[in-house]
């Protein structure tokens, strides 16, 4: 399994995640497409969350890490609910994968 990028077939495993993170917009559009997602301003909150924690940390946060970090920098907002609506099949799963990330860590994203 893989996706197009630019003209390019670039890999990923059995679960879409590819094996070499890719930091382009043009990845984040062409994995969005392939999961039914149409892109809007949250998801791309969401993806640059995402990318930072990864390179910050070498993994993606876990949901609940999700929950805590978005409730502090944007508070006022039911961040559980509305990561659901942006990412429907599992948002510490399906956002990194959206996001050009390789595989989370453990059953969470952690």
């Amino acid at each position: 399994m893989g996706y197009l990028i630019n003209g390019v077939e670039v890999e990923a495993d059995e679960e879409g995640f590819l094996l070499e993170p890719d930091y382009s917009e043009d990845a984040v559009r062409a994995i969005a497409q392939a999961e039914g997602i149409e892109l809007t301003d949250d998801h791309w909150t969401v993806v640059a969350y995402l990318r930072e924690r990864f390179q910050e940390d070498g993994h993606t946060p876990n949901f609940r890490n999700m929950l805590k970090d978005f409730e502090a920098s944007h508070p006022g907002v039911d961040w559980k609910t509305k990561l659901y609506e942006l990412f429907p099949n599992q948002p510490a799963r399906q956002g990194p994968r959206v996001a050009g990330l390789t595989k989370p860590f453990g059953k969470g994203g952690y």
